[in-house]
């Protein structure tokens, strides 16, 4: 059963980790992939390389510590180098219960076996994948990542980073990867640097992962983010870095401040808590009201709404308190239980909110639905006054980056104007963050102009840096392409 109050937010495809270096190598790639799991929870794999098996891996459904703390199951990965991901299906057979397109996926090349894990999305897979097909190749998955395998199994180069960097020339649309071969650590970001890559390291050992709080589970230092466009090779000897792709002007992912990273992470030399508590400033300056309290939406709303308060001087409360212990599924999905909602993951604290005008701030509105039932339960434990407050700008428009985005026709904020929105919410106000304030929020004071288009924003203005090839030959029409 997915809860509605996970069903309404934009998530996240996967995260990666990977390690060089250290005894029992799966323990610390177990370790990284359970600091990523907010990035996926349908599934995590490892795989490890010891001289003696070889390469050896794990892929299973469900959460990383329900599948990677028990002795036995990391004793069967050994060696000091292996990889990791967790998963969200975005590409491949969402929702489907095939193990096969769980990843690492693994490779027998004729220079030796690798193993490459992906965090993104190929604007062009399919397409690939017919093409790829129709000269023989044979898949065993629904899996994006596969179109590079099989690329790099058609490469002539001679080295496995070798037939990487061919396989990636031909791809288009985001991709940080972590991948092994039986001595190296791969990492690689795409030339926009759409999807964060971090380089750490562990006393004479390397570590790649998709955010920097993984470094700190292991205890890692972070050294540096991978550059878009670049290739690091990490061996026993060290790091060394290639710029494979023909250099462009970069377009992370902006969303990733806003939502998906998680608030301990660093981002561009920036704390994602302290971006997040900065739009929440630059929204109380642009929507300011009157109101008695600021609430935050759990979890993911708290540190705007810190700042909302902070900048509007209205006290800070926890209005809303979210159940920690409630996971993806829980009992049959009778059709009370689906009335339930919300309420199986939030709560309203009745004796806070009562007789008063609340300013409730959240990341984000996608279908509206959540918003909706947030309302219905505050004014039921009599809140005067609800105002929704939201740290993004609407979301408007599909990604195809590696998020799992609903249709255009199902986001809110493509089929209603503003107003239409607060009214179909039911709240007394409801406002955004401007797009400019997204921008001043996510710079360092004195930096860049707002509104330059250092990020991907697609999702909030339409354009995508990258063609969404096998959307448009599927019928889709973007606002802009690049």
């Amino acid at each position: 059963m997915t809860i509605p109050f996970d069903d309404d937010k934009l998530r996240e495809e996967c995260g990666v980790f990977g390690v060089i270096g250290v005894q029992d190598a799966a323990t610390f790639v177990a370790l990284g992939l359970h600091a990523l799991q907010h990035r996926g929870q349908e599934a995590a794999g490892i795989v490890a390389y010891a001289p003696e098996p070889g390469f050896t891996s794990a892929r299973h459904f469900g959460y990383v510590r329900d599948n990677f703390t028990s002795q036995s199951r990391i004793e069967g990965l050994p060696g000091s180098l292996a990889i990791g991901h967790v998963r969200y299906s975005t590409a491949g057979s969402k929702g489907s219960t095939q193990i096969r397109d769980v990843q690492p996926l693994f490779a027998e090349f004729a220079m030796g076996g690798a193993a490459i894990a992906h965090n993104g999305n190929l604007t062009n897979a399919l397409a690939l994948r017919a093409e790829l097909i129709e000269r023989g190749s044979i898949f065993q998955s629904g899996s994006d990542t596969e179109c590079i395998i099989h690329l790099m199994a058609r490469s002539m180069q001679r080295t496995i980073p070798e037939r990487m960097k061919d396989a990636l020339r031909l791809v288009e649309g985001a991709f940080s990867i972590v991948a092994m071969t039986r001595s190296k650590l791969i990492g690689v970001r795409d030339a926009l640097g759409v999807r964060p890559l971090m380089l750490g390291r562990l006393g004479d050992a390397w570590a790649l992962a998709s955010e920097t709080c993984a470094f700190d589970i292991i205890g890692a230092e972070f050294v540096r983010e991978i550059e878009p466009g670049e290739m690091v090779i990490c061996t026993a000897s060290g790091v060394e870095s290639f710029f494979p792709f023909q250099p462009k002007a970069p377009r992370f992912c902006i969303f990733e401040k806003v939502y998906f990273s998680r608030p301990d992470s660093v981002i561009g030399g920036q704390s994602v808590y302290e971006t997040r508590r900065r739009i929440g400033v630059e929204l109380a300056r642009e929507a300011p009201v009157e109101a008695d309290l600021v609430c935050p939406v759990p979890d993911s709303g708290t540190p705007a709404a810190i700042g909302y308060s902070q900048e509007s001087k209205i006290p800070y409360a926890m209005g809303i308190i979210r159940n920690q212990y409630m996971g993806r599924t829980f009992i049959e999905p009778t059709e009370q239980i689906r009335n339930m909602g919300v309420r199986l993951k939030l709560n309203v604290n009745r004796a806070l909110v009562a007789g008063k005008r609340i300013v409730l701030v959240d990341d984000s509105v996608v279908r509206g639905t959540t918003s909706r039932k947030i309302r219905e339960m505050l004014q039921d434990a009599g809140a005067a006054e609800v105002h929704f407050r939201i740290a993004s700008p609407p979301t408007q428009w599909p990604c195809f980056y590696g998020v799992d985005t609903p249709d255009r026709s199902k986001l809110l904020a493509a089929t209603m104007s503003e107003e239409e929105m607060r009214a179909w919410v039911g709240v007394d106000s409801l406002k955004f963050v401007s797009l400019d304030g997204l921008y001043r929020a996510c710079e360092e004071p004195g930096g860049r102009n707002p509104r330059q288009p250092q990020f991907c924003d697609a999702c909030f203005s339409g354009d995508y840096p990258v063609r969404p090839s096998d959307r448009i030959e599927q019928g889709f029409r973007p606002k802009v392409t690049a």
